[in-house]
C-alpha cells in the first residue's frame, strides 16, 4: 500500500505506526513508547481480531437495517482502531460511557451486540445494570449529553476516593464522544466540571471530520486538542487510524487520571467512511477525492502491513479471522430475526418503581384494544 501524504493535522498527532504499515514513532510518541511493552504477540493478534470482527458486526448491522430490521444504524466504518486501542487500554474496574456507534468497544467490554440491536429495533427503552454490561454504559442518542453523565459519575469516583494510583485497583472513567459534541454546550460544561473537580476521567474524542453534513473545519476554527488544553485538561492529539498510538496513549491518559493528574483528553483523528447513520447520504455533501484518500488510510488494512511485516501472522491466522467474524455475524442475524415484535405493554413497565393502578389500567386497556383487532382480521 503506497503511504499517504500527512496532512498538517496528521503532522502533530501521535504516531506509531506509518500508513504503510512500517514501525516508525514519531517525536510527539516517545513518552508513550513505554506502554507498548505491555503489549504480547497474543494481544497484538487480538486487536487484529476485534478490528475485523467489529467491521463485519458493523456491515451486517447495515444489511440489517436496509432489510427492514433495524430502524436506524450509525457505522463505525474505519474507526476501529480508535476504539479497540483504547478500549483495550481501560481496565476491567473503568467504567466507560459511550456516543452510539462505539461497537468495538462494546464489544470488548463483553457486551452482547444483540442488546445493542435490540435498541436500534425498538424493542427496548434503553436501560441497563453497567456492572453486568462490563461496566459500559448504554448508547446515547442525544449528541454530548454523555459527557456530562460521565463527568458526574467520574465526581462521585473522586469523592469516594477511588483514585490514589493503583492502577490494579483503582477506577477510572472514559468517556466517547464524536467532533460535533464539541459544539454542543454538555461537552463544554463537562469539561469545565471536570477541571475544577479534578476527576479521574478521559474524554476520547473520535474526530472523523464530520458532524453529520457539517465539517469539523467549520465548527472550529483551532484544533480540538487545543480547545481542550484551554480547558484545562491534560490534551494529547493521536493518529486515530493507529491502534497502538491509541493503546498506548489512552493506557498513559487512564493512568495519569487514576493517579490523581485530573482530567486528560484524546484528540483521535480519524474519519468516518461510511454515513453519518442509515438514514444520510455522504455524497451529497463530501467529495470523492476526500473519501478515496482516508480509505487508503483504512486502519485494519494498516495495521494487517505492521503484524505481517513482523512475522506475528500469517495467511492461516488471517484466513481463521475471517471465518470467526463470518461466523459471528452469521449468529447475530439469526438472533436477530428471531426478536420478534415488541411487546404492546412496554410502554407502561418501569413507569413506576411499584405496580400502579393508573399505569395498570391504560395497559389493560392499549392490550384489548391491539387484540380488538385481530379479532376483526
Amino acid at each position: 500500500m503506497g503511504t499517504v501524504p500527512e496532512t498538517a493535522d496528521d503532522a502533530v498527532s501521535v504516531q506509531m505506526i506509518a500508513p504503510d504499515g512500517r514501525f516508525e514513532p514519531n517525536a510527539a510518541a516517545e513518552e508513550f513508547l513505554p506502554y507498548l511493552e505491555r503489549l504480547d504477540d497474543d494481544l497484538l493478534r487480538r486487536f487484529y481480531r476485534d478490528m475485523v470482527v467489529a467491521r463485519r458486526f458493523d456491515t451486517e448491522a447495515g444489511h440489517l437495517q436496509r432489510q427492514g430490521q433495524l430502524a436506524l444504524w450509525p457505522p463505525s466504518l474505519g474507526q476501529e482502531a480508535a476504539q479497540v486501542g483504547s478500549a483495550h487500554a481501560a481496565r476491567p474496574q473503568d467504567t466507560i460511557f459511550p456516543a452510539y456507534r462505539e461497537h468495538a468497544v462494546a464489544m470488548i467490554r463483553g457486551v452482547d451486540v444483540v442488546d445493542i440491536i435490540r435498541m436500534m429495533r425498538g424493542l427496548t427503552h434503553g436501560g441497563w445494570v453497567p456492572a453486568e454490561h462490563g461496566n459500559f454504559h448504554l448508547y446515547t442518542l442525544v449528541i454530548g449529553s454523555q459527557t456530562l453523565h460521565a463527568t458526574g459519575y467520574a465526581m462521585g469516583v473522586g469523592f469516594d476516593g477511588a483514585a490514589t494510583g493503583d492502577p490494579a485497583r483503582d477506577e477510572a472513567v472514559m468517556v466517547y464522544f464524536g467532533d460535533g459534541a464539541t459544539s454542543q454546550g454538555d461537552t463544554n460544561e463537562a469539561f469545565i466540571w471536570a477541571a475544577s473537580y479534578q476527576t479521574p476521567q478521559v474524554f476520547f474524542l473520535q474526530n472523523n471530520h464530520w458532524a453529520i453534513s457539517v465539517p469539523v473545519t467549520r465548527q472550529s476554527r483551532t484544533p480540538l486538542v487545543a480547545r481542550a488544553a484551554g480547558f484545562g485538561l491534560r490534551a494529547t492529539r493521536i493518529d486515530g487510524n493507529d491502534v497502538l498510538a491509541s493503546y498506548a496513549v489512552t493506557a498513559k491518559q487512564l493512568d495519569d487520571a487514576r493517579a490523581g493528574r485530573g482530567p486528560g483528553f484524546i484528540e483521535a483523528m480519524t474519519y468516518r467512511l461510511g454515513a453519518h447513520t442509515t438514514s444520510d447520504d455522504p455524497t451529497r455533501y463530501r467529495g470523492a477525492d476526500e473519501l478515496a484518500e482516508w480509505e487508503a488510510r483504512d486502519p485494519i488494512a494498516r495495521y494487517r502491513h505492521h503484524l505481517e511485516s513482523r512475522g506475528i501472522v500469517d495467511p492461516a491466522y488471517l484466513a481463521e479471522v475471517d471465518r470467526e467474524a463470518a461466523d459471528f455475524v452469521a449468529d447475530v442475524r439469526r438472533r436477530t430475526l428471531a426478536l420478534g415484535p415488541a411487546d404492546v405493554g412496554l410502554i407502561f413497565d418501569n413507569v413506576y418503581a411499584e405496580d400502579h393502578p393508573v399505569t395498570r389500567e391504560q395497559k389493560q386497556w392499549l392490550q384489548g384494544y391491539e387484540a380488538g383487532f385481530g379479532e376483526a382480521r
